[in-house]
């Protein structure tokens, strides 16, 4: 309908100017806004210059050739087809709340918090007072310190709870000796992203709100991943999105620069040769793999988005296998499959010839044995959250060519599917 708009109102030549013009103004747009994501410095203002006026243009344009109204008309038909397009890709069973348990009252919280971490949060939210005013004991991180050390010790003193004010990496150390000995672990989201309080629903914008589950919470039963014995909370990375973790500029602009590095290190990547076993299906030589502590969204292949549970007892598995710049920006686009992998499973396994490799876990760069194993721990951690918190709101479902071309050829094909 969309395309039948202009040729009825504006005849042949009319909707080829339509189309010459609107498609080099979205093309300007998208590239402008693409290189205000990536670029810094003067390129990014420019770029944002660009964005702004390329749109103003194309409305000037319709506007002296008198056909304004018609690619209004059409545009209000091509909204009507995406958000048709957003309905069709959502989820055909209902979404259902993660399960809320009764907390038991902590007598001897004992919380960490990074004074670092998101650029001084603990400080900022008073947090430290705030906790000891509840009844916490808290101990502040400085210079350097094992922090699972510290966990255990306070465990030893008689600490019945434990809690993290700082990054996902933190929390996941300490979320590990929390589920070792079945304690409610308490999540503040002092860090720079925090996508686990994210998506546990917690306030990010306001860390101090995570301390209301002291007098007030409820408890959650979520999931926690294992690579080679160490816990994660997040996700675990290898191959490219590894040396993406390990760029400088990764935990300030994370969207950012996964946009701007990807692409090219997809095709140009020549480190170790991985091979990953999922489900009994070996894949060999993909130059990207993310496996994730619950599945993201089908069209996330970066962990950028959200989960909209922790509690599903699975991993999601992400493999790339690109031969040029090219196929991986269309990966990237979600207008070609061939070369992706994506699974639900309980266990993934990562091998290689060298004997160490670096993975980046929950934001943090490490260097892990070959094979490197990675497993579930279904129900594995219960967390303390506030009773009334904003949630997780289910996402908008983006516009996935590939599932939208599934879904009107063969119907539903569920949340995740295997593409080669």
């Amino acid at each position: 309908m969309t395309a039948v708009i202009p040729v009825l109102f504006a005849g042949v030549v009319g909707t080829l100017g339509l189309l010459i013009v609107g498609t080099g103004g979205v093309v300007v747009t998208v590239a402008a806004l693409y290189w205000f994501l990536t670029m810094y410095g003067p390129v990014r203002w420019v770029s944002l210059a660009i964005a702004v006026l390329s749109p103003i243009f194309v409305i000037v344009a319709f506007v002296r050739a008198h056909l304004l109204w018609v690619a209004l008309l059409a545009a209000g038909s091509a909204l009507l087809a995406v958000a048709c397009a957003r309905v069709a890709l959502r989820t055909g069973s209902p979404r259902t709340a993660a399960v809320e348990h009764p907390a038991p009252q902590a007598r001897h919280p004992f919380l960490i918090m990074n004074p670092r971490s998101g650029g001084g949060k603990v400080e900022k939210f008073d947090l430290r007072r705030k906790a000891e005013e509840l009844g916490a004991e808290v101990a502040l991180l400085e210079g350097s310190v094992d922090v699972e050390a510290l966990a255990r010790q306070a465990v030893d003193r008689g600490a019945d709870l434990l809690g993290v004010a700082g990054g996902d990496g933190t929390q996941a150390l300490v979320a590990g000796i929390a589920a070792e000995h079945g304690l409610p672990f308490l999540v503040i989201s002092a860090g720079t992203r925090n996508h686990f309080a994210m998506d546990l629903g917690l306030d990010r914008a306001d860390p101090a709100a995570g301390l209301d589950a002291l007098r007030d919470g409820v408890e959650l039963r979520v999931d926690l991943g294992r690579i080679n014995g160490l816990p994660f909370v997040n996700n675990a990375s290898f191959g490219v999105y590894a040396e993406i973790v390990r760029s400088p500029a990764y935990r300030d602009d994370k969207t950012a620069t996964v946009l701007r590095l990807l692409p090219d290190l997809l095709a140009g990547h020549a480190g170790n040769r991985l091979v990953v076993r999922v489900d009994g299906t070996t894949i060999t030589g993909p130059q990207a793999i993310l496996v994730s502590n619950n599945p993201y969204g089908t069209s996330d292949l970066a962990g950028l988005s959200r989960r909209d549970r922790l509690d599903r007892g699975a991993l999601g598995a992400v493999t790339l296998s690109v031969a040029n710049t090219r196929d991986a920006v269309g990966l990237i686009r979600r207008t070609r499959s061939h070369g992706l992998t994506q699974r639900t499973t309980i266990e993934v396994t990562v091998d290689t010839d060298a004997p160490r490799i670096p993975v980046g876990v929950d934001g943090e760069s490490l260097q892990f044995d070959t094979p490197v194993r990675c497993v579930i721990e279904s129900g594995a951690l219960r967390v303390l959250v506030p009773r009334n918190r904003p949630g997780t709101p289910p996402a908008a479902p983006t516009i996935d060519w590939l599932r939208l071309r599934d879904l009107a050829i063969h119907g539903d094909t569920g949340e995740l599917r295997r593409t080669r």
